[in-house]
């Protein structure tokens, strides 16, 4: 009897272990497969923050507010053939140079053909470019348009 009693009790250790390694080698596979995501998502909170601080710094490099705070006090106006020349200068379309100014390539358009006129905000922007050389202009909507392109690849990712 006692060694029927021995080997039934060795099985149901051999029984014990097995279903024990099968359930704890599944939670080390999540945990590991946890801790990559968590690895990833870190280096992609670094390459965000870098982006950030380049682009802050991109920004109070081309924008100068006291300089269009000083033209804004009266001395510039708006004018359709002013925004339709500044595109032209800069070589881009009407959909990417609405992006530089941050509105609708339609608004862009409607400017253009003198059935609207931009806001203050707006128009801060349109003045900022004015001083914009080609190449200036299009660094600009090409780091605008990477940035855009990577949010937009990024958002399909995590879908």
């Amino acid at each position: 009897m006692s060694t029927l009693a021995t080997a039934l009790k060795d099985e149901i250790r051999r029984l014990a272990r097995k279903e024990i390694k099968a359930q704890t080698s599944a939670i080390a596979r999540a945990v590991t497969q946890y801790r990559r995501e968590i690895a990833r998502l870190k280096r992609q909170q670094r390459e965000q923050a870098k982006k950030i601080l380049f682009l802050e710094s991109q920004l109070h490099k081309s924008a100068k507010p006291t300089a269009i705070k000083e033209e804004l006090n009266g001395d510039t106006r708006f004018s359709a053939r002013s925004v339709k020349a500044q595109r032209s200068r800069t070589g881009l379309s009407a959909a990417n140079y609405a992006k530089l100014v941050g509105v609708s390539p339609l608004t862009i358009y409607n400017w253009e053909h003198n059935k609207s006129r931009p806001r203050k905000q707006q128009f801060a922007a349109l003045v900022a470019l004015r001083g914009m050389g080609k190449r200036d202009a299009q660094a600009k909507y090409a780091l605008l348009a990477n940035g855009d392109a990577r949010s937009t690849s990024r958002r399909r990712s995590a879908k």
